[in-house]
């Protein structure tokens, strides 16, 4: 006896597809970010993403994305991250010289800021003070100072 396989429908074959495939868009989650208190004048917004403390010192992002800033406000999305902890660096290029200027004493001369708007001690806050968990879609925002 000889056992003989039916093909599958096209729509059986899709609603397998999507059964198989739906566990998979859990596992990434989209970070809607808006950023306000930007200079008046138009100027390049600089995002970076970090996925944890050693990405976070050692300025290796897992995303980045540059965005013009209008009348002081910019918008950027991060789609399809994985769930997990993330740190967002940003600063507001205000020159167009791509870069982040400083005084002689290092303090940052363009806006810049942290997710959780978190503030350092004459330095950059540390991951766990700019830390946000991202679990599903979610938006933050994030002020410039």
């Amino acid at each position: 006896m000889q056992l003989r396989l039916l093909p599958f429908r096209p729509a059986v074959r899709a609603l397998c597809a999507a059964a198989i495939l739906a566990p998979l868009g859990a596992l990434a989650a989209d970070l809607s970010l808006s950023v306000a208190d930007g200079p008046a004048a138009d100027a390049t917004l600089y995002v970076a993403v970090y996925g944890d403390a050693a990405s976070y010192a050692g300025g290796k992002p897992v995303a980045s994305q540059t965005a013009p800033m209008r009348e002081g406000k910019a918008r950027l999305l991060f789609a399809g991250l994985a769930p997990g902890r993330y740190a967002l660096r940003v600063f507001a290029d205000e020159n167009g010289n791509g870069k982040l200027d400083t005084n002689l004493m290092g303090m940052p001369t363009e806006r810049y800021g942290f997710s959780n708007d978190a503030k350092g001690n004459r330095a950059a806050p540390d991951f766990e003070a700019a830390a946000i968990t991202l679990e599903a879609d979610m938006q933050t925002v994030i002020h410039l100072r």
